[in-house]
């Protein structure tokens, strides 16, 4: 399965995207960094620069056809960067009118919110986002890993680094079950 994993040019949490990126390796998956535009995007430990890796695909250039399954990596500034760009909201809001899985963990429920696609539906996040995430109409709950189907295509999600094992365990497994289904 390829599966999209949509940060911005900066901000991501490097933990959680190299983490869940392995996973899905080590599964016989094709991640694809995919953001808003070409070249690097830069990776954060905290709030410290930590590497960077090379943009594969440009939101608005690829569409959620051309992936099984979408990973939204946390980080604060990740998200909240997401969040305003139309073409990279309109793409993971595909992944929803579509029906394929998405896993989310820690900040980047926040794009969820913004692709107005929570709404009646159960997850977590890191614990600042609870009132948005209400707010929004979803049902916020502190659990290590939540999966929901309640609407179109499960949802993943995870509240912060110390869940990226239940995390990455939970969205493989979904996702895997999602593509024998499809």
């Amino acid at each position: 399965m390829r599966i999209a994993f949509l940060v911005a040019p900066e901000g991501v949490e490097q933990v959680e995207l190299t983490e869940p990126w392995q996973a899905a390796v080590g599964a016989g998956h094709e991640p694809v960094l995919v953001s808003t535009q070409s070249g690097k995007i830069q990776a954060f430990d905290h709030l410290d620069k930590a590497d960077t890796f090379p943009v594969q695909e440009v939101v608005g250039e690829t569409s959620a056809d051309a992936f099984g399954g979408l990973v939204l990596p946390g980080g604060v500034a990740n998200p909240d960067f997401l969040r305003m760009d139309e073409a990279a909201v309109a793409f993971v809001r595909d992944f929803f009118r579509q029906g394929r899985p998405v896993a989310a963990i820690c900040h980047a429920p926040w794009v969820l919110v913004e692709a107005d696609v929570v709404r009646g539906r159960e997850l977590t996040s890191w614990p600042s986002l609870r009132t948005d995430l209400r707010n929004a109409g979803a049902t916020w709950v502190d659990e290590q890993v939540k999966v929901c189907d309640h609407g179109p295509g499960k949802l993943v999600t995870s509240r912060k680094p110390d869940d990226l094992e239940a995390f990455c365990a939970t969205y493989l497994d979904v996702f895997a079950a999602e593509s024998k289904e499809a």
